[in-house]
């Protein structure tokens, strides 16, 4: 049988982005990353796969700002530090939320794509491609201790059933979180807010170092 063989055309890996940007999924570059693609995709993931209470969905967006405020709470840290506190779930703005026992059942893929995308991102804003372990794990217990919040205020769990899975918070009491969901205009609003503000703190430091 002759004719002309099709081309073979490789799967399409990229994302285009409201910024007008193209972020490959696969080999992010940090130049295709941007705050206002970050803030806008957080403010519209949905936590607990959209199993919350409240009329607006409980984002991601609102979770980082949840866990950098434990962060904050529980550590002595500079503006550095509590900007990869916030952007802790960065890659989520487009691999979206995934549940822990998801994550374990769907195993390395997901988080060889997970780690680039943090990368990425991370050397986006002159962070470290890579969070220190000692950093990681002090942002690990703010988050798990936001999980515990959202489980009982938000996702249903009793508080016995949360600290099984999270852990019973300490130095941290819902009162000090925005824990009502907002919308996600809102959610998104705060997010870059609050980046802005921990850029200028850098800023400043970098300024006094000088």
């Amino acid at each position: 049988m002759s004719g002309t063989a099709r081309p073979r055309t490789e799967p399409r890996a990229w994302q285009r982005m409201l910024s007008g940007r193209r972020l490959d999924l696969l080999n992010p570059s940090p130049l295709d990353v941007e705050l206002s693609d970050i803030a806008h995709g957080l403010a519209r993931v949905a936590r607990w796969n959209g199993q919350t209470s409240g009329d607006h969905a409980f984002s991601v967006a609102q979770h980082s700002l949840i866990v950098e405020t434990i962060f904050r709470q529980l550590n002595r840290c500079g503006p550095e530090e509590c900007l990869m506190a916030l952007l802790h779930d960065a890659p989520e703005y487009v691999i979206g939320d995934m549940i822990s026992p998801f994550k374990a059942v769907v195993g390395g893929g997901y988080k060889t794509v997970e780690k680039r995308l943090e990368a990425a991102v991370q050397l986006r804003f002159g962070l470290p491609a890579e969070t220190p372990r000692s950093l990681k794990d002090k942002i690990k217990k703010a988050d798990r201790i936001a999980a515990f919040f959202e489980a009982t205020e938000l996702a249903g769990f009793s508080r016995a059933e949360a600290a099984k899975f999270f852990g019973e918070p300490r130095g941290v009491t819902v009162e000090m979180l925005m824990i009502a969901p907002v919308p996600a205009v809102e959610a998104q609003r705060l997010f870059a807010a609050r980046f802005e503000a921990l850029e200028a703190e850098r800023a400043g430091a970098r300024e006094r170092r000088a």
